[in-house]
């Protein structure tokens, strides 16, 4: 599935060379409905991560679609240049059907939750946000996760909202790393 990788460098590399999209070739497998993120770093500064939490589109074309907005479109950073593209690295996470969960407190949520293994989402009326799997090996633990998310999803630290929905998901990641020459 390296294949996920090459896809979404090369709808990058087209965009930044101006030539036209062009839709991906893709596997029986790539052509099913899949959902995924496309996180872009160079030198583990973030430089875009986008994605799908809903298999909505082939998963070959949610690849490409998410690439190209993680390269140009995340809002949180600058859009990559040549530069960034030549030595940046490339992962793709592709992500499991949501798994509701049936919590009603940060002690049932720690107690469910798998470190390392589960991504999370959670919704309170308007607000939703989620953290991949991949979040937890930039946090010293589960109440640092959570207190992260909370502040992502604009929802107050240390609160439980009425009605909050939490549901978890696990990836299959993929990556390519740099350098790379831009041809």
């Amino acid at each position: 599935m390296n294949e996920l990788c090459a896809i979404a460098l090369e709808a990058i590399r087209r965009r930044l060379a101006q030539e036209p999209d062009r839709a991906p070739a893709l596997t029986s497998t790539l052509a099913e409905p899949g959902a995924a993120f496309v996180t872009l770093e160079r030198d583990e500064r973030l430089l875009g991560c986008v994605g799908s939490l809903e298999a909505v589109r082939p998963l070959g074309a949610d690849v490409a679609r998410h690439a190209v907005a993680a390269a140009f479109a995340d809002p949180r950073v600058p859009p990559i240049t040549v530069a960034d593209y030549e030595q940046m690295s490339c992962k793709v996470a592709v992500l499991s059907p949501m798994t509701p969960l049936a919590v009603d407190s940060f002690a049932a949520l720690t107690r469910a939750l798998r470190p390392n293994v589960d991504g999370l989402v959670v919704a309170s009326g308007k607000q939703r946000a989620t953290f991949l799997p991949s979040v937890w090996a930039k946090v010293p633990d589960i109440a640092a996760f959570l207190d992260e998310l909370w502040r992502k999803a604009a929802l107050v630290s240390g609160t439980w909202p009425t009605g909050i929905q939490c549901s978890t998901y696990t990836t299959d990641e993929y990556a390519a790393a740099g350098p790379r020459p831009f041809r």
